[in-house]
């Protein structure tokens, strides 16, 4: 049903190169780099104090607004201080002005941090009972790529999806690159780690959601097996699609019909279509 995709864009490398280009043309002729810290082996990840490393604009942005987050400190630049529009006296915990060096120093040179990052506590944990009255959600199976998660919890932002529902094991935990490819959105949408996705699937039909999910080999159109009044969208990993146990359970297979040369899509691409099928079949059936 998908392919798969990079953990790293051509557009994070391509500025990162910009950058190091940058400080090369700054220093006299001869003089050696200078010594940074040691590069995290992951950006973002909790630290030993369970921690994440939050950076980008956007994405510090939504969580200095939202009273979920437990705040710690931030590393700002003048220049991203004045791009987050925030006076000095506003920002609601300790912080720092300092050289964008520093944080290519902290989050290392890959990370496109555009002169911010905020040390914070992990958003509370969600469960299947917190989906209130939403009529739309989004299943992840085993999903692992946290570019491709953000993209999705960007879309399921877009259309008003109640959640976004994944394993715990083998799917992208809360972390900087997640919450810099969701820009923002990682605030808005519950993201939901179950244990059980099989158990998650029966739980969700019991509550009355139409589980339907995605392959391209999928006997009926999309938009053909579309008939309950809330409906979980269920997606498999990128390029080995859903396992057996997923397909066992969901109330239906469906594909996404391409009138194109291919016949598959990205698994964050595929997300945004079903999620505007549905969304539209919702507003239609009222």
């Amino acid at each position: 049903m998908t392919d798969g995709s990079s953990s790293k864009t051509p557009k994070d490398s391509h500025y990162a190169r910009l950058r190091r280009a940058h400080r090369d043309s700054k220093r006299p002729e001869g003089e050696a780099p200078p010594r940074t810290a040691a590069r995290p082996a992951l950006p973002g990840k909790p630290g030993p104090e369970g921690r994440v490393r939050l950076y980008g604009l956007h994405t510090v942005s939504a969580a200095l607004a939202n009273p979920k987050r437990k705040l710690h400190r931030l590393l700002v630049s003048r220049n991203a201080l004045a791009r987050l529009e925030m006076a000095e006296e506003a920002i609601p915990c300790p912080f720092e002005i300092v050289e964008p060096r520093v944080l290519d120093a902290e989050l290392g040179t890959d990370a496109v941090h555009q002169g911010v990052m905020l040390e914070a506590g992990p958003l509370p944990a969600k469960r299947l009972t917190a989906l209130g009255e939403t009529r739309l959600v989004l299943v992840l199976d085993q999903v692992t790529d946290p570019h491709n998660v953000g993209a999705i919890l960007r879309s399921a932002t877009a259309f008003s999806a109640g959640a976004v529902v994944t394993t715990g094991r083998h799917s992208p935990q809360e972390s900087g690159v997640l919450a810099k490819a969701a820009s923002g959105t990682l605030e808005e949408v519950p993201y939901i780690q179950v244990t059980n996705l099989a158990v998650a699937l029966e739980e969700l039909a019991s509550e009355g959601f139409q589980t339907i999910g995605l392959d391209s080999d999928g006997p009926q159109p999309f938009e053909a097996v579309l008939s309950g009044e809330k409906v979980a969208i269920v997606l498999g990993a990128e390029g080995k699609g859903l396992r057996q146990k997923t397909r066992q359970t969901v109330s239906d297979l469906a594909r996404l019909d391409m009138p194109g040369a291919i016949r598959s899509l990205n698994v964050s691409n595929a997300a945004a279509v079903a999620l505007y099928a549905t969304d539209r079949f919702l507003k239609r059936n009222g």
